[in-house]
């Protein structure tokens, strides 16, 4: 099949959008194992400070919820790609 043929063009649209959502979920991850880290960097050497101590468990907290809705972002467009035929 030629390049120009818009079955072509549709099955390569298709498969950077699944490519992006790979990325996007990454990135997700990427800052959700961020807010943890330094959660868990202000628990260990700073327990002493109240105030940041709540702080670290809002940080791990957020990781936490930010992954969460990374993965089910994902998961979502997944199931849109599947949906419309093309996946």
């Amino acid at each position: 099949m030629p390049m120009d043929d818009p079955r072509v063009r549709d099955r390569l649209a298709v498969e950077r959008t699944r490519l992006a959502n790979e990325r996007t979920l990454l990135a997700y991850v990427r800052t959700a194992l961020a807010l943890t880290g330094g959660g868990a960097v202000l628990l260990q050497f700073f327990p002493a400070y109240p105030f940041l101590f709540w702080l670290a468990w809002v940080l791990v907290a957020a990781g936490g919820i930010l992954l969460v809705v990374g993965v089910l972002r994902c998961l979502a467009v997944r199931q849109r790609l599947r949906e419309s035929g093309d996946g």
